[in-house]
C-alpha cells in the first residue's frame, strides 16, 4: 500500500483537530465593537462568541494589568446576563469594572486558591450554560488546559476570556506559547489626549491583536472602554473633529 502524498496527510490532520476541536459546528456568532476600523479587521465582524478568548495587560505594571482587566470586563458588559469571574487573589476592583460597564450586580466572584483551582472554576462556568461570559485570571495556559476550556465554551455557547496575569516576570514567557484560544489580545495603556481645560481625558489603549484564528494581527489606538463596555476610535486617529469619531465609534 503506498504511502499519501504529504499534503493529503496534512490536510487529513487538520480535519482531525478540527473535528476535535468542534470545528465543524454552526458558525460562531460574533460581538461588533463598534468600532468600524476594528470590527473589519476581525473575521466575520466581531468577536466571535462560545469560544475562549486570551487578553492580557501589555507590560508588567498594574497600570496595563488593569486595561486589561477592564477591556475584557467592556466585552463581557455588552453581553446579557451574570458573568462569572474567577481570581485567586481578592484584588478584583468592582468600581474599575464598573467603569468599563460592568456592574457589580452583574458579577459573581469566585476566588480560588491557584491556577489549577481557577481554571476548573473557569470550565465549570462555561459548561453550566447560563452565564452570559466566564473570566479567569490565570498566570499559565497550556494547550491542553486551554483546549478543554475551548470546547467547553464551544459546547454551552458561553464566551470564556482568559486574562493573563502575572505576578513574576519568568510566568510571562508562557504567553507566548500556543494555545487553542480563538484570538490573542494585549492592552496597554497609553496618554489620554489633552483637554482644551483642567481635566484627564478619556483613557486611550493600544489594543494588539496577537494571533487570530483565519484572521491576521494588527494594532489600533482606542479610547478605553465607557460605562457601556463600548470602545472608541480617537478623533485624532479618525482623522477628524470629535463628532466624526463619536459617530464611527457608536453609530
Amino acid at each position: 500500500m503506498s504511502a499519501l502524498p504529504a499534503h493529503m496527510v496534512l490536510a487529513t490532520l487538520r480535519h482531525r483537530i478540527a473535528a476535535i476541536e468542534g470545528g465543524h459546528g454552526p458558525p460562531l456568532a460574533v460581538l461588533p465593537f463598534g468600532v468600524p476600523e476594528l470590527d473589519r479587521r476581525l473575521t466575520k465582524g466581531g468577536l466571535a462568541l462560545g469560544c475562549l478568548h486570551e487578553v492580557a495587560g501589555g507590560g508588567n505594571g498594574a497600570v496595563d494589568g488593569a486595561a486589561a482587566a477592564c477591556f475584557a470586563a467592556g466585552i463581557a458588559a455588552r453581553l446579557p446576563g451574570q458573568v462569572l469571574w474567577c481570581v485567586t487573589q481578592a484584588d478584583l476592583f468592582a468600581p474599575g469594572l464598573e467603569q468599563a460597564g460592568l456592574p457589580a450586580t452583574r458579577v459573581i466572584h469566585v476566588e480560588a486558591g491557584d491556577d489549577t483551582a481557577v481554571l476548573a472554576c473557569m470550565e465549570e462556568g462555561l459548561r453550566h450554560g447560563g452565564l452570559a461570559c466566564v473570566v479567569a485570571d490565570v498566570a499559565r495556559l497550556s494547550m491542553t488546559a486551554s483546549r478543554r476550556l475551548h470546547l467547553a465554551a464551544k459546547g454551552s455557547g458561553t464566551t470564556g476570556i482568559a486574562l493573563r496575569r502575572w505576578r513574576r516576570q519568568a510566568e510571562a514567557s508562557d504567553f507566548g506559547q500556543p494555545t487553542a484560544a480563538m484570538t490573542r489580545w494585549r492592552v496597554s495603556a497609553l496618554p489620554s489626549a489633552p483637554l482644551p481645560v483642567q481635566g484627564v481625558g478619556r483613557a486611550r489603549w493600544m489594543v494588539e491583536l496577537l494571533r487570530a484564528r483565519a484572521g491576521e494581527s494588527f494594532d489600533i489606538e482606542l479610547e478605553a472602554c465607557d460605562g457601556t463596555g463600548h470602545l472608541g476610535l480617537p478623533a485624532d486617529v479618525a482623522g477628524g473633529p470629535a463628532a466624526t469619531a463619536g459617530r464611527l465609534a457608536f453609530g
